[in-house]
């Protein structure tokens, strides 16, 4: 996850074979899948599979015809336009396993073989933003992936997706916050998209802040194992919303094997497909309502209520849905503002400024002064009337 000078973002999973070698045709997946009955998910498929639900994946390309996938990937866009061709493998690696972590159905009989997502009924918009890490041409994509993911965020918002994953990020001792792009998604927020994104994998190098994690507004997601602590590698910052499962995961990739990954991107990809299955049973909840719903309602809270490590705990989709039933849908909120002064953009509004406070601060000082000399030298109120008359107005 380090940026390097040709690019600004790096996907956030790495990829191992799986417990005994890469497994073809899906042999034996299913029994692996732990990461689904961590976050419940099929109590909340008593409700949603994510039917009629939007989730854009920036990321690499996705293989559409993956078998996993087929039938729910919508036509997307490709915002870097250089590296690897369509079809090959090293042009939608990651892209596709994030993919089928969301929405992936299975294949075969019932489905029984093969990656099962969080949201198995829902869509998925593939929205290329980065190169793989192999792609040869990696390194001669500066110009053509300079503002790819501001673009895509946008792009994503206004062709209406529900959920905006982004499985990448910058964490590197360099990273900053990017004007373009922590104005594309306050832009996504406010046309209505949840926006979720991985926390970083710095948790083993100083936790350096992450990026898009740290803009105000995304569900910012880090990484638990196995027994619901939390990975080594993640990164553990001010905000973290909520964790989900991200180390020894199985994928799905174009090659039609399975491997095992870890990294907060398949935390992300987790979390993306509980939102989406959120969000399908209901759908006028406005983002910031999604948010505050998925991290008052996430498992395993962390003593305090929330920690850098984990957030508020882990992500309960079905928990979320039940709750979810007793809210209200409110209006859409206003999106956050910009970072102030240290980072970019103009703050919120908060009324008087400074300066007027101080003004009047002053002015009311004066008149009690001026008060309490008249009534220690007798002055007559028409005396200290004149004075107030004689003051300055702001």
């Amino acid at each position: 996850m380090r940026r390097v000078a040709a690019l600004p973002l790096v996907a956030l999973l790495a990829l191992l074979p799986a417990a005994g070698g890469a497994h073809a045709a899906g042999e034996d997946v299913p029994r692996q899948e732990w990461a689904l009955k961590a976050i419940q998910a099929p109590d909340a498929w008593k409700t949603t599979k994510g039917r009629g639900i939007t989730v854009a994946v920036l990321d690499t390309g996705v293989a559409s015809d993956h078998p996993d996938l087929k039938g729910n990937v919508l036509r997307g866009r490709d915002f870097v336009g250089v590296g690897a061709e369509k079809g090959d493998r090293e042009w939608a690696r990651h892209g596709t396993a994030m993919a089928g972590l969301i929405a992936g159905h299975g294949h075969g009989k019932g489905g029984a073989q093969g990656v099962t997502g969080v949201a198995p009924e829902a869509k998925i918009l593939p929205v290329r933003v980065l190169l793989e890490d192999a792609d040869p041409q990696r390194k001669k994509a500066r110009e053509k992936s300079a503002g790819a993911l501001a673009e895509g965020i946008r792009w994503a918002a206004d062709k209406g997706a529900d959920v905006i994953n982004l499985s990448l990020g910058d964490d590197s001792d360099s990273a900053h916050p990017e004007a373009r792009e922590d104005a594309a998604v306050r832009y996504a927020l406010s046309k209505g998209s949840v926006v979720v994104a991985s926390a970083g994998n710095g948790g083993e190098e100083g936790d350096h802040v992450s990026y898009p994690a740290a803009y105000p507004g995304v569900i910012a997601v880090t990484a638990v194992d196995r027994r619901g602590a939390r990975a080594a590698f993640s990164t553990r910052r001010w905000y973290a919303t909520v964790a989900a499962p991200g180390k020894d995961v199985l994928i799905a990739d174009p090659d039609r094997r399975y491997y095992e990954g870890w990294g907060t991107s398949a935390a992300s990809a987790f979390a993306s497909g509980a939102v989406a299955l959120v969000r399908a049973a209901h759908p006028d909840l406005s983002p910031a309502q999604i948010k505050e719903l998925v991290s008052d309602t996430a498992r395993n809270t962390p003593e305090g209520g929330r920690s850098d490590a984990l957030g508020t705990g882990v992500v309960d989709p079905a928990a979320a849905i039940e709750m979810g039933s007793n809210i209200k849908p409110r209006k859409q909120q206003p999106s956050p503002q910009a970072y102030q002064n240290e980072f970019f953009g103009a703050g919120p509004d908060d009324g008087l400024s400074a300066g007027w406070l101080a003004t009047i601060t002053g002015f009311v000082g004066l008149l009690l002064i001026a008060s309490a000399v008249a009534v220690h030298r007798g002055v007559n109120l028409e005396t200290l009337r004149g004075l107030s008359r004689r003051m300055p107005r702001q």
